[in-house]
C-alpha cells in the first residue's frame, strides 16, 4: 500500500485551468494513441466533434503552411532509420536525459539483447534538442493557474522537433529550412511529462504520424521501486518542480506501477517541490544572481517570510548554507540577525529543500525511513555531489544531543536519476520497430534554444532580453501565437556557467554540442566568439 505524504508547494494558490480542454471525445484519442503500431497509426474514429479540443491542433497550424510550427502530416517520413531522435526540456537540464542516453550500455549492439558489450547503446544515433529556454520555468505555470499555456508550450515543442524550421539567430526576421523532422520524441521534463503527455500523445495520433513519445515519470517511478524488495516497507521521496508536485503525477505512477507488479510492503511518498532549484541552475535572474552582494526586491525564492517556503532561523544549522562568494544575500553581517534573507546558489537551495522534505516527515507520525530520492527534475543530476554531501551531514546532524534526522534515514538513500530507464524503453523501441540507424549515419546532434521573438509586437522583455515574469505567465492560451524563435545553441543565448557546467556534468553531450558547433552548417555561419569549439571538456 502506498501512504502518499505530500507537501503540495503553493497549494493555496494553485488551480487547474487544464480541465476545461480535456473533453470525453479526447479518451478516444488517447486510446488510439496506444494502438499506434510501428509501421503507422491504426485510425480509430472518434464521435462526432473534436478529437482534441486543444488551441494548437487547429486549423490555423495543421493547416497554415505559413505558420512556423506547420507540419505537413500527411508527407512526414514515417520508419526511416536515419532521422534523429527528438529530446526537449525547458532548458538545459534535459541534457542529462541525453546524456544518460549517450552513455548507457546495456545491451549488446550487435544482437540487441541485455548485456552491455563495451559500446554505448546509441553510438550511431544523432539527436535534436530542444531547451525551452524563453519560457521557463515550466515548474510555476501551475502555481500561477497556467497549466493550458503550459500544455501550448509543451505541444510546441513537439512540432518544432517534427518540423523542418528554425532561425539562424536571434536577430533573425525569418525562419529557414533544412533540419531534419525526427522518428521518435523524449519528454526530458518532469513537468512537461506529468502535465503534457495525454496531449501529446493525442496530438500524434490526431497528425498521424504515429511517433513515440516517451516521458521521464515512469521510469523514474520504476527506478524507485526496482530498489525494494516485493515485502519491503519504507519511504521513497520525490524531489520535482512545484508543477510536478502539486500534478501529484509521481504519487500516482508510484501507487499504479506498486499495484501492477504486486509490492506487498508498505510504501510512503514524501514529495518536496523544489522551488528556484532549477531557475538557480540555469541562472534565472529571479532567483539567483551572482553580481549582488545585497538582498533585492524582485527575488523570488525561499526566504524568511516566504510560506511554504520558509527559511527558518532556528535550522540554519541543519541547512548548512554556503555562505562565501554571496551564495547567501542578508541585510546583516550576523545570518541569525537578518530581516531579509535570499538563496543566491543552487547548492543552498537544494540543502533548503532536503532539510524541508526531513521536517515534512518528522511532522507525520509514523514516517517509515527514507530509503529512496527521485530526482524528478532533469537539472537536479548536476547537483548530486551536493545532494550526497547534505544527505551525509544530515544523517550525522545533532541538535541539543540528538540526532534529528537519523530515524527517518536509511544510512544511504539512493538517489534515482530517471534518465536510465528513459535510455531503455528509447533503445527498446527502436529495437522493435526496427528503426536503429544500421551503420554509422554520419553527421552531427543538433541543439537549439528558444529566445523570445522581438519581432512580436505583443513581446514583452527585460534588460536581458528575457521574457518579463508577468508578460510569461500573464499569457493566455489558445491566442496562437509564436512567442520564441528557436536558434542554434551559442554563447549569445547560454551563459560560459552553463557551458562549464556542461562540460563537468554531461561531458559527452558537451562534445555533441562541439562538434555541432565546428562541423554542422546550421551553425558554421556564426562568429567564432559564439562558439565552442576551442575548448576540451
Amino acid at each position: 500500500m502506498i501512504h502518499g505524504k505530500i507537501q503540495r508547494a503553493e497549494a493555496g494558490v494553485f488551480r487547474d485551468d487544464l480541465g476545461k480542454y480535456l473533453k470525453p471525445a479526447c479518451l478516444v484519442a488517447l486510446i488510439a494513441g496506444f494502438f499506434l503500431s510501428c509501421h503507422g497509426p491504426v485510425r480509430i474514429e472518434p464521435p462526432a466533434g473534436p478529437a482534441v479540443e486543444l488551441p494548437l491542433i487547429a486549423d490555423e497550424i495543421l493547416g497554415d503552411p505559413d505558420s512556423f510550427y506547420y507540419i505537413n502530416t500527411s508527407d512526414y517520413p514515417k520508419n526511416r532509420q536515419a532521422l534523429p531522435v527528438g529530446v526537449f526540456d525547458s532548458g538545459t537540464g534535459g541534457l542529462t536525459v541525453l546524456e544518460a542516453i549517450l552513455t548507457t550500455d546495456e545491451f549488446d549492439n550487435r544482437t540487441r539483447r541485455p548485456g552491455g558489450d563495451g559500446r554505448p547503446d546509441f553510438a550511431a544515433e544523432r539527436f535534436i534538442y530542444l531547451a525551452d529556454q524563453a519560457n521557463m520555468p515550466y515548474g510555476i505555470y501551475s502555481s500561477e493557474g497556467k497549466t493550458s499555456l503550459l500544455v501550448e508550450h509543451v505541444i510546441k515543442d513537439a512540432q518544432f522537433l517534427m518540423s523542418d524550421k528554425y532561425y539562424p539567430d536571434g536577430s533573425a526576421l525569418t525562419w529557414t529550412t533544412g533540419k531534419d523532422p525526427v522518428k521518435a520524441v523524449v519528454v526530458a521534463c518532469n513537468t512537461a511529462t506529468a502535465y503534457g503527455m495525454p496531449y501529446l500523445e493525442a496530438f500524434m495520433s490526431r497528425s498521424g504520424t504515429g511517433l513515440k513519445v516517451i516521458g521521464v515519470i515512469d521510469a523514474g517511478a520504476r527506478g524507485a521501486l526496482q530498489l525494494f524488495q516485493k515485502g519491503e516497507a519504507g519511504s521513497i521521496g520525490v524531489l520535482a518542480t512545484v508543477g510536478t508536485v502539486a500534478s501529484g503525477g509521481y504519487e500516482k505512477t508510484l501507487k499504479r506501477l506498486a499495484a501492477e507488479t504486486g509490492h506487498e510492503g508498505e510504501l510512503q511518498v514524501y514529495s518536496q517541490g523544489g522551488q528556484g532549484i532549477a531557475e538557480a541552475i540555469d541562472g534565472e535572474r529571479d532567483f539567483v544572481d551572482k553580481s549582488l552582494t545585497a538582498p533585492r526586491d524582485s527575488y523570488r525564492g525561499p526566504s524568511l517570510t516566504a510560506g511554504d517556503f520558509q527559511i527558518r532561523t532556528s535550522l540554519l544549522p541543519a541547512y548548512n548554507f554556503r555562505f562565501d562568494g554571496n551564495k547567501m544575500l542578508c541585510d546583516s553581517d550576523d545570518p541569525y540577525d537578518c530581516a531579509v534573507m535570499q538563496i543566491n546558489d543552487p547548492g543552498n537551495y537544494m540543502r533548503f529543500h532536503l532539510v524541508s522534505l526531513l521536517e515534512t516527515m518528522r511532522r507525520t507520525p509514523g514516517a517509515l525511513p527514507l530509503k529512496a530520492l527521485v530526482l524528478g527534475c532533469t537539472h537536479f543530476p548536476y547537483l548530486s555531489g551536493t545532494i550526497r554531501q547534505a544527505l551525509k551531514e544530515l544523517y550525522d546532524f545533532r541538535q541539543e544531543g540528538e540526532y534529528r534526522y537519523r530515524p527517518l534515514m536509511a544510512e544511504e538513500i539512493r538517489l534515482v536519476d530517471p534518465s536510465l530507464n528513459v535510455a531503455v524503453e528509447l533503445f527498446n523501441h527502436l529495437t522493435a520497430c526496427g528503426l536503429f540507424v544500421r551503420t554509422e549515419a554520419g553527421g552531427t546532434s543538433e541543439f537549439y534554444i528558444s529566445v523570445p521573438n522581438t519581432g512580436n509586437p505583443d513581446v514583452r522583455v527585460d534588460g536581458n532580453n528575457r521574457f518579463t515574469y508577468d508578460y510569461k505567465y500573464g499569457r493566455t492560451a489558445g491566442e496562437i501565437q509564436q512567442y520564441v524563435r528557436a536558434v542554434p545553441f551559442s554563447r549569445a543565448n547560454i551563459s560560459d556557467e552553463t557551458f562549464q557546467r556542461l562540460a563537468a556534468g554531461t561531458p559527452l553531450t558537451y562534445e555533441a554540442i562541439r562538434r555541432f558547433h565546428a562541423e554542422n552548417d546550421k551553425a558554421a555561419g556564426m562568429p567564432d566568439a559564439l562558439k565552442i569549439v576551442h575548448e576540451s571538456p
